[in-house]
């Protein structure tokens, strides 16, 4: 966890807000909507990837194709309600399944790929 914590500080945020007026640390407030911030970070040099925290944002850039890879954790507990995670579609997303892990918590992690098709 502490090898964890030392990783995510140094990593860049971007954070999104209506409330906040400044954020600390290695962190800025987003000038945009998310798809615009998305494709701003793309646009970057440099290799890496762009983690989305939050339902609310997470289905803003699906509806927008913007996520390339889903990594989702299944815990072993039911609860009802909360915000979806998979909001409706208007369209059908494929994946591809590239990695699965379990834990000795019984949490199962899941890595797919968005499969894309190929323009003819």
């Amino acid at each position: 966890m502490l090898e964890w914590a030392r990783i995510w500080k140094l990593l860049p945020k971007v954070v999104f807000s209506t409330t906040l007026s400044t954020v600390q640390g290695n962190a800025r407030l987003a000038s945009g909507g998310p798809v615009e911030e998305i494709e701003r970070l793309r646009a970057e040099p440099g290799k890496g990837d762009i983690a989305i925290g939050g339902a609310t944002l997470a289905a803003e850039a699906a509806a927008s194709g913007l996520i390339d890879e889903y990594r989702a954790r299944v815990y072993p507990v039911l609860v009802g309600g909360g915000i979806p995670f998979f909001p409706p579609r208007e369209r059908r997303v494929d994946l591809e399944l590239i990695e699965t892990r379990t834990f000795s918590s019984g949490v199962l992690y899941l890595r797919y790929r968005v499969a894309r098709q190929a323009l003819l």
